[in-house]
């Protein structure tokens, strides 16, 4: 299993409509590509991080997160959504400690 996790900034204002399109539209997409499990949204409490908002989801193994990279919509996505609307980011992927 593999936990894959991505803290972001985004370009819109706080409360915006953008940012609520945002954040409704890219996990109704990326929830819908195979091998996508335990898909979750959250918002960063801590003033001790400047990343704003988290994407998680879980692959049952290496293949299925790598089909997941590969995929067409995901490269799309990143290439059309991510790249023009999130300013920064940090992208980190577990797996369960023996």
């Amino acid at each position: 299993m593999i936990r894959h996790t991505v803290a972001f900034v985004l370009v819109h204002p706080a409360g915006s409509d953008a940012e609520t399109e945002f954040l409704t539209s890219a996990p109704e997409l990326l929830r819908s590509i195979a091998g996508v499990h335990e898909f979750t949204v959250s918002r960063q409490v801590s003033p001790k991080s400047e990343f704003r908002f988290q994407f998680s989801m879980s692959f049952i193994d290496a293949a299925a997160y790598s089909a997941y990279n590969d995929h067409p919509d995901h490269q799309r996505f990143v290439a059309t959504r991510w790249a023009n609307e999130v300013t920064v980011f940090e992208e980190l992927d577990f797996t369960p400690y023996p």
